[in-house]
């Protein structure tokens, strides 16, 4: 939808009042008005207008929504990754990051909605926001376990103590070179390894609740970070809520009046 039709730039606090013929002028094509007018949200308009507004306003099908949907979800990965990269490269924790977050799924989902918007596209929005924040917490979480793990193996290296990879792999060499197979006492119990979908899933859940984890062992600034989500929560929705346009008319004619 272009931006002239939605957009006029001609004020709207003022009545406007068509004149004599040829006298007034479309405020979206900027050509004499000539004969029936319309009103396009309190903006007068000629009829040719009228029509190219009614030929371009977007429904709801399920095609836009999907869409919709699509574009908002790259944008909630952009997002998260713009999140995630930014408190690893700094080291901060700001919660404004998540205003932005918010700006770019709504925009998003504006973009391949069209310009259409609605109570379904809101609820998208929000969920699909505070997914990628909470979910930015994961590979911040798996970069900072890796380098306490990896300060952990540097500081034992220093002080010239094996690691526990080292020890493991002493162990194996002398029951290689005894010929002997470690004893059924000796010898620690398999732990059944987690699936891939049920550590996903595991990782998921943990990620989702990661705001309130956050606030229940951080405190009151977390708590800042919460209410700064909800924030950009609001602006997805704001932004996915749809435009309202009216076209009235057409109306005759008639003498200007005076102001």
């Amino acid at each position: 939808m272009a931006d002239s039709f939605s957009n006029p730039s001609p004020q709207f606090g003022t009545a406007e009042y068509l004149g004599k013929q040829g006298s007034d002028h479309c405020q979206f094509c900027h050509q004499p008005i000539a004969g029936n007018y319309y009103r396009i949200n309190n903006a007068m308009a000629c009829g040719g207008c009228a029509e190219k507004m009614r030929g371009a306003l977007a429904t709801d099908t399920h095609v836009a929504y999907v869409r919709a949907l699509v574009f908002g979800v790259f944008a909630a990965i952009a997002g998260m990754i713009l999140y995630a990269v930014f408190e690893i490269a700094t080291g901060l924790i700001i919660g404004y990051v998540s205003l932005a977050v918010g700006w770019m799924v709504g925009t998003a989902m504006m973009k391949g909605s069209k310009g259409v918007g609605g109570r379904r596209y809101q609820i998208t929005a929000v969920v699909l926001t505070y997914a990628a924040v909470s979910m930015a917490a994961v590979p911040v979480w798996i970069h900072y376990g890796n380098k306490e793990r990896q300060e952990q193996q540097q500081r034992q290296r220093n002080q010239g103590q094996p690691t526990q990879q080292q020890l493991e792999d002493e162990q194996r060499q002398l029951e290689s070179e005894s010929g002997q197979q470690p004893s059924l006492a000796a010898a620690k119990p398999v732990q059944p390894r987690m699936s891939i979908g049920r550590w996903l899933g595991r990782v998921v859940l943990i990620g989702l609740a990661s705001p309130f984890l956050e606030v229940w062992g951080g405190g009151v600034s977390w708590l800042i970070g919460l209410v700064i989500l909800f924030v950009g929560m609001k602006i997805a929705a704001k932004l996915t809520g749809g435009r309202p346009l009216e076209i009235y008319g057409p109306f005759n004619d008639s003498p200007q009046l005076s102001r």
